[in-house]
């Protein structure tokens, strides 16, 4: 038999025909149940790996900007000598370009106590200016105030902090510390009390538990560090460009200094939450590989169940180029429409995912996304464009795929066995 010429590729008889193959009568009903179910996994696969990567690039950027918005960008710290001259070395660092501050620290571990409880905490000391800078801080004072924090033996405690030792602003707390005085005996702990005078909330639990705020020259007098400071914290306009500033900073802070920075402190914690977020991408695109499987297997029992109307199709003058476009639009229809149903169920997810976690909640009984557990206060979703069209053209992709080898032995079915028994 003569090979008939082919048809215009996708002509509007090839999209009808697959259009009907798709509303399958009632005794092929079996058939559009597997279209349904391969249609639904495609759709669920799309959806899941959306939210999941958007919840994985959330809980990464909101820890990045609460780590950095509280600590510095390079930290800056003296060799072989006390740290005196913390001042000259801050004006100096400061003009390096793209230094936003240069902030001395002093730091100290004591134990926290009210009428009520005792707990552990880090004391943090830092002159007013510097804290109101950080403005993860100063946006976020819950009570209190922070003018005049220089002025005063006061503090600033986290929000956790406050409620776990049942105190509020305007209260005192006995900070306890074993850096005291030295006498014949040892090292005797320092105890003094001090007067609350704003509570935070930093929205990492991590920080709202155990952070305390000390005017700088109270934590020397407190620390017994004289007129030393520990380091210098620097911010700069550009985390990512950490290496480039650190090498600057040690210029122009001359050989006594050494610096570390963001990235060497957090390593580990951001490694881990990389590596964590490429595995999750790897065995949530086995979902959707899944469901391609599904697509093929629908269109093998399609192209069985449709041999001689293939046969018909041929016998009339369809060529094979045609009678597989028809099976490919068939297949591909249930990818393509599966993927973009489940783009927009997993963005809708992404944009009202804190209601949805409040309601599961509410109806559980039992907190999901505890911040005890995940530092953070909140569940984040955060959408990378690029990352979301990845997986959608992932997707469609083997949609397509799937639909090929199915779609090829419906072509090269033969029209007179396909009909001899018919």
């Amino acid at each position: 038999m003569a090979e008939t010429p082919d048809t215009k590729p996708f002509s509007p008889f090839e999209w009808l025909l697959a259009g009907r193959y798709l509303r399958a009568r009632r005794k092929e009903g079996f058939i559009s149940v597997i279209a349904g179910f391969s249609f639904l996994g495609i759709t669920l696969g799309v959806a899941t790996l959306i939210i999941v990567m958007a919840v994985m690039n959330g809980f990464r950027k909101d820890l990045f900007s609460k780590i950095l918005g509280l600590n510095g960008h390079v930290i800056v710290y003296k060799v072989g000598e006390p740290f005196t001259d913390y001042v000259d070395q801050a004006s100096k660092i400061a003009k390096v370009p793209g230094v936003t501050h240069a902030i001395p620290i002093v730091e100290g571990q004591v134990m926290v106590s009210s009428s009520a409880q005792a707990l552990g905490a880090l004391v943090r000391g830092i002159s007013e200016p510097d804290l109101k800078s950080l403005k993860l801080v100063s946006e976020n004072i819950r009570a209190g105030t922070l003018d005049g924090f220089d002025g005063s033996q006061s503090i600033a405690i986290g929000q956790r902090l406050a409620n776990a030792l049942y105190v509020n602003v305007g209260d005192t707390l006995t900070l306890v510390s074993p850096r005291g005085a030295s006498t014949p005996f040892g090292t005797a702990p320092r105890s003094k009390p001090y007067v609350i005078s704003a509570v935070f909330e930093l929205g990492m639990s991590e920080y709202d538990k155990t952070m305390i705020f000390m005017p700088l020259q109270e934590s020397q007098r407190y620390f017994n560090k004289g007129a030393e400071a520990d380091v210098l914290e620097v911010v700069v306009d550009n985390p990512e460009r950490v290496d480039q500033f650190a090498a600057e900073i040690r210029g122009a802070g001359g050989p006594t200094i050494n610096t570390t920075d963001w990235r060497q402190k957090n390593e580990t914690f951001f490694t881990v939450l990389e590596v964590e977020r490429n595995v999750m991408f790897i065995i949530l695109s086995l979902i959707i590989l899944v469901a391609a499987l599904n697509i093929i297997s629908g269109m093998m029992m399609l192209v069985k169940d449709k041999g001689r109307d293939i046969a018909v199709l041929r016998t009339m003058g369809a060529s094979k180029g045609s009678v597989m476009r028809v099976f490919l639009i068939t297949g591909a229809s249930i990818g393509v429409v599966g993927t973009i149903a489940g783009l927009i169920l997993g963005i809708v997810f992404c944009w009202n995912i804190e209601a949805i976690r409040q309601f599961i909640t509410w109806v559980t009984g039992t907190p999901m996304f505890d911040p005890n557990i995940y530092y953070l206060t909140r569940l984040p979703a955060e959408i990378n464009p690029v990352e979301t069209a990845w997986i959608v053209a992932m997707a469609m992709s083997l949609s397509v795929l799937a639909t090929l080898y199915p779609s090829w032995r419906a072509s090269k079915l033969d029209p007179v066995e396909a009909l001899r028994y018919e």
